[in-house]
Order: C-alpha cells, then structure tokens, then sequence
C-alpha cells in the first residue's frame, strides 16, 4: 500500500548515501579552484562502517515493523496482547526511516563536494531511478488492472510519482515506501545547489537564493530536519578531525539507549508546534550524539558494524527496501486464504516472518545486482563498490 510523507500520513516507512569505494575519481575537467582544507578533507572522506552497518539495521527495522505491526492490523486486529505487543517495533520502523534521513545528510554532503552538480546529479539519478522506475512501474500496472488504490490510477498522481513531486501535490507515491524517496531527491536538489553556490561561485544572489529555498523546505516539511542533523555532524567532523576516543566510546551505548527510549515515548508528524515537546526534542538530540559517536574513526560502533551481516544489509538496503513490500502483500494474503494465520499466534508469526524475510532477501539480492548496481556499472565503468573509498551508496538508504 502505498504510504504519504508524514505531514500527510502516519507511516514507519522509508531507506535510502553517496561517494565510490573505489573506481576513477570525477572528471576534473569540470571541477573548481579546491576548497578549504575542511572542505577538500570531507570531499574525499572514508567509508564509514558505522553508517553503512546503521543503514542496513534501519531497513530491516522498516522490514521487522511491516511484518509484525501490518499483521496487528489486517490479521490479528482484535488481539490486543498482539497489538500491544508489536507497538515498541512499529515505533522503531519509523524511527528507521529517521535514521536513514541522518545517514543521506552526513554521506550525501561530501559527495555534493566531490563532483561538479551535473556529474553529481547523473550519479544520484543512476543510483537510484531505474530500481525505483521499475518498481513504480511495475505499480502502475498491477493497479491499473486491479484498481486497488483508486487514486493512484489518474494521470496527476502517475506524473507526480514519478517525478516525485508528490510532496508538493495532494497525491501519494507509487510503489511502497518510496514516498520517502521524494525527500531525498528534493534534499539532493537543495544540498548541490547550496554547495554549488557555497563554494563553486560567488554571487551573493545565487548563495542567498539557495540557502533561502533550502530553509524554505525546512519550513514546509519539518522532518526534513533529520537530513540536516547528518550534514551538521559531517561539518562538524570535518572541521575538528575528530576520532574516537575511550570517553566516547563509553558514551555511545548510553546515547543509542537514550535515542530508542525516547523513540518509544510516542509517535510524531513532526510539524513546527511538536517540537516542543520533550520527546521529540530527545529523540533528535540523542540520536545525533549517537550518530556522531558512532561515525568517529576507531568508534565503537563502527567496529561492531564491521562485519559481513550488517555490511550485506546495508548493501543491499535500498533494494530490500523497496522489494520486500512485494513479498510481504502477497505472502500475507496467501497465508490468510490458507488459513496459516492461527490462532497460536506465536507460531503463526514466525513462519510468516522466516518466509517474508528469506523471500525477501533473496529477491533484493537479484535486483541489487541487476537493477541497482548494473546500470552505475555499466555507465562510469567502474564498480559501485570497491576496496579503496565510500561507496557511492543509495537512498539512505544511501
């Protein structure tokens, strides 16, 4: 089903970074005077494995709330054990999507640096738009013939999907999950733009013209404040060089905690008049801490994130994410009809989850190969992931 921003709908949806790890360097031909030392540090920064690793976790948060808070509510809507139980993973799929906002700000900026803004954007558009083109597509069709969702079927809704500019009309997105996409290609849009004005010219009318539409969309969609979270910490670890110490390694664990209690203290749609509200305050304090500590060489995090599982998921997130809706629905309707949703509810959920989870992982696989990763391939002749620097990494997915 396909889902709104916040600001029009409740949701726990989201995924989507940029950079190489590895391959040719951007052409030069195209690039401007070097920036500050600052600047020129954050252009070629290292892959970070703690904002990799927190990638895949966020996704399969997103995939953990699907399965079990979309079953309280179209399986077992009148168990209220059930429900009551599930409340604490539906609140954190959402907070899922807010952690892969933070992840596009703090891995986006450097690469809005490295390359010029026509190159920048030919990367953005090939990471991202023929996996997302041909699951909105593939949307398109099945409601066309099955008219499941009415309003998704008129020509507006189609052109805005696609074009996502669904933020900015009264439609929603096509394919599930993908409203979030609108987000981060608006928040690429302003975050090349105000790099571009910031340290590529020197009209004070163009900086100011890019700043002021930048703080515009702030305004308009508050939520948005979690791309900027990420940017500040990039910034900030950019200017200071600072690496971990024993002092923030002990206080990384305290901090997540902190951020995930917070979480658990109730759901927001993060317009202007929350915030001053202690909880949602909390929730984007410790959360940057967090993230800040985590994604300091030598952190704590980062080296339990290093490893095979966490780096497969944070690969494969921008694929997972917007495959598994197209398990889960079906899945879910298979197991209804057949009767496989019982009323010992334990046993129920766990093989609809075993089943949802291997499927779904199985199909990103295939579609991060073939629709993620081979058309960036094929196009800059050099691989998406390789030893040497960050990945050019997906929607934060990203």
């Amino acid at each position: 089903m396909p889902r709104q921003s916040p600001s029009k709908a409740q949701s726990w949806h989201s995924p989507p970074g940029d950079g190489d790890r590895g391959g040719a360097p951007p052409s030069q031909s195209h690039q401007s005077p070097p920036p500050a030392a600052a600047w020129r540090r954050m252009s070629g920064s290292c892959f970070s494995p703690a904002a990799h690793g927190l990638r895949g976790i966020a996704c399969l948060l997103v995939l953990a709330a699907h399965i079990l808070a979309g079953a309280a509510e179209h399986v077992y809507p009148g168990d209220r054990d059930y429900v009551a139980l599930v409340r604490i993973p539906s609140l954190f799929g959402t907070y899922g999507v807010y952690l892969f906002f933070v992840i596009s700000g703090y891995v986006i900026l450097p690469s809005a640096i490295r390359y010029p803004p026509r190159e920048f954007a030919l990367r953005r558009w090939l990471r991202i738009y023929p996996l997302f083109f041909t699951f909105s597509a593939l949307f398109v069709i099945l409601n066309a013939l099955t008219n499941a969702y009415p309003k998704q079927n008129s020509l507006g809704a189609v052109l805005a999907g696609f074009l996502f500019l669904d933020l900015f009309t009264p439609t929603e997105q096509l394919t599930p999950n993908a409203w979030s996409l609108s987000y981060e290609v608006v928040f690429y849009c302003l975050t090349a733009l105000c790099v571009h004005a910031a340290l590529r010219t020197n009209s004070i009318l163009l900086k100011a013209a890019a700043f002021s539409l930048a703080a515009s969309f702030l305004l308009f969609e508050p939520i948005s404040i979690y791309f900027l979270v990420g940017v500040v910490i990039r910034l900030v670890q950019a200017r200071t060089g600072q690496v971990a110490s024993r002092w923030s390694r002990l206080l990384e664990a305290p901090a997540l905690l902190l951020a995930l209690y917070a979480v658990t203290l109730g759901r927001h749609d993060y317009q202007w008049h929350e915030f001053d509200r202690p909880t949602l305050l909390a929730c984007l304090l410790f959360t940057g801490l967090y993230f800040h500590l985590a994604t300091l060489a030598g952190s704590l995090s980062g080296r339990l994130l290093a490893n095979p599982v966490t780096a497969y998921a944070g690969t494969i997130s921008y694929s997972l994410y917007l495959v598994h809706p197209y398990v889960y629905f079906p899945l879910r309707e298979g197991f209804l009809r057949l009767g496989l949703f019982t009323d010992a509810i334990p046993q129920s959920m766990i093989a609809f989850s075993v089943a949802v989870t291997a499927l779904s992982l199985a199909g990103s696989h295939v579609v991060h190969l073939y629709l993620e990763r081979r058309p960036y391939e094929w196009f800059f002749r050099q691989r998406l992931y390789g030893r040497t620097r960050s990945p050019d990494i997906g929607p934060a997915r990203g």
